[in-house]
């Protein structure tokens, strides 16, 4: 099953599958509406005052028109969108190229004009003149329907046009990944608020020395694992099973998947079924892979504040996405997604994903490029700060404080004069007092 998700998610990832659906589309309905024109002849015309007659070499020239025209208007669609990632991949980010071969409006405006191009080419060969042996045969109805594809062809380059300027500006970059991050927080939070359901998970005493560990057969990075075919099989053989390696992560030949308790109820089937619960690939996807998300702003923002570039701004406004992503784990407390059973016993035993795994994944990769930036160091020691306002644990508070004094460490060495290591105290002490342990600001309200 996990093998299967992971093809669907190629095929709707890549930019020939919607197209070529278009296409086969457009090419069905051809012979469809050419069946109804030579069911229903051609005396409707004359009811429909805005329908005219057309002889068949009038009709060749606006299919042929058409026809040529949309490969030609397709060409250079695929030239913009080249253009376009050109771009991406060599200021934002090769990683960012999959997000623009998944977006839904570059596939569908090729896909309209290749359409386009395969109805009026097949409908072409069906135009017949008055030849005396062969009557003619004038397919009304569909030329009707090939003008419409025709005009939805121009709403959609005007469409692109206006599309691929906006997926172009920056800010709408960062917000899409942002928006793809939100919605994987989203699908966690469900996960974890059904296993919150069944209390705190404990794996089996012995569970180290008694599991049995499953090593992958090949190498890749996990792009999707099935969750439910693990629990399954592990009910079907009374298992508990722990993940060593979730999505995201490359394993090689040889190394451990998860692990099985007990080992005596793992024969080599089992253990095959269970290695096919994950389907490995070239390349990190977004699918089940927050972190690959994470990555992605991080990287942007990396980019950014490299010599090269220099943008702190963009960097800035990455930051305040992944701030926004800190503060939503923050509120809610997101429990550890284990798996159980329909007995409520523990099945899968899952790493968990939490404030302090966020946190330490955004700005320890981001503190040694916003620390030799003045204007990027004083931001993240503000969202610092303000994340506190949010925690009511001494534990991520204390984490946070941790990275406040890192940060400062390393911008006060960069800093060049004494008002901006005036400046970096400052924001420091700042977020040091907002940061105060929870207790602290107990006592200090009551007082």
């Amino acid at each position: 099953m996990a093998r299967l998700i992971q093809l669907w998610n190629r095929l709707r990832g890549s930019y020939w599958f919607l197209p070529t659906v278009m296409s086969l589309a457009a090419a069905a309905c051809s012979f469809v509406l050419v069946a109804v024109d030579g069911a229903i002849g051609s005396a409707w015309v004359d009811a429909v005052p805005w329908v005219y007659r057309i002889q068949a070499d009038g009709a060749r020239g606006v299919l042929s028109t058409v026809a040529g025209s949309m490969i030609g208007v397709a060409g250079v669609t695929f030239s913009i969108t080249i253009a376009a990632l050109s771009y991406t991949t060599s200021t934002l980010g090769p990683r960012l190229l999959t997000n623009f071969m998944n977006d839904r409006g570059n596939q569908i405006t090729l896909g309209t004009f290749v359409a386009t191009f395969v109805y009026c080419l097949l409908l072409l060969r069906t135009v017949q003149a008055d030849s005396g042996a062969d009557a003619a045969f004038i397919p009304h109805l569909s030329l009707v329907f090939a003008l419409g594809l025709t005009v939805a062809s121009l709403a959609v380059l005007i469409y692109f046009i206006h599309h691929i300027t906006e997926s172009l500006h920056v800010s709408n970059v960062v917000g899409n990944v942002a928006r793809d991050l939100d919605a994987a927080l989203d699908d966690y939070t469900a996960e974890a608020e059904t296993a919150a359901e069944h209390g705190p998970a404990r794996l089996p005493a012995g569970f180290d020395d008694a599991a049995l560990a499953v090593t992958a057969d090949d190498h890749g990075y996990i792009q999707n694992l099935g969750f439910a075919s693990l629990v399954r099989a592990a009910a079907r053989h009374d298992l508990v099973l722990r993940l060593e390696r979730a999505p995201g992560d490359f394993v090689a030949d040889g190394q451990t998947l998860l692990r099985a308790w007990p080992a005596a109820r793992v024969d080599a089937d089992l253990a095959a079924a269970l290695r096919n619960s994950y389907a490995l690939g070239r390349q990190r996807t977004q699918t089940q892979d927050i972190g690959f998300l994470v990555n992605e702003l991080v990287e942007i923002a990396a980019r950014a504040l490299s010599p090269g570039i220099n943008d702190p701004y963009t960097a800035m406004g990455c930051l305040d996405w992944l701030a926004a992503a800190l503060i939503r784990l923050a509120r809610q407390d997101i429990a550890p997604r284990h798996r159980f059973d329909a007995d409520g016993r523990l099945r899968l035993w899952v790493p968990p994903f939490d404030f302090h795994t966020l946190a330490d994944a955004v700005f320890d990769q981001l503190r040694p490029y916003f620390a030799g930036d003045r204007n990027a160091a004083l931001h993240m020691l503000e969202h610092i700060g303000a994340i506190g306002a949010f925690l009511d644990d001494d534990s991520p508070r204390r984490r946070l404080r941790e990275q406040a004094d890192a940060l400062r460490e390393a911008a006060v060495a960069a800093a060049t004069s004494r008002r901006d290591t005036a400046a970096l105290e400052q924001a420091h002490r700042r977020a040091r007092r907002r940061l105060a342990p929870a207790r602290a600001d107990a006592a200090a309200g009551g007082a």
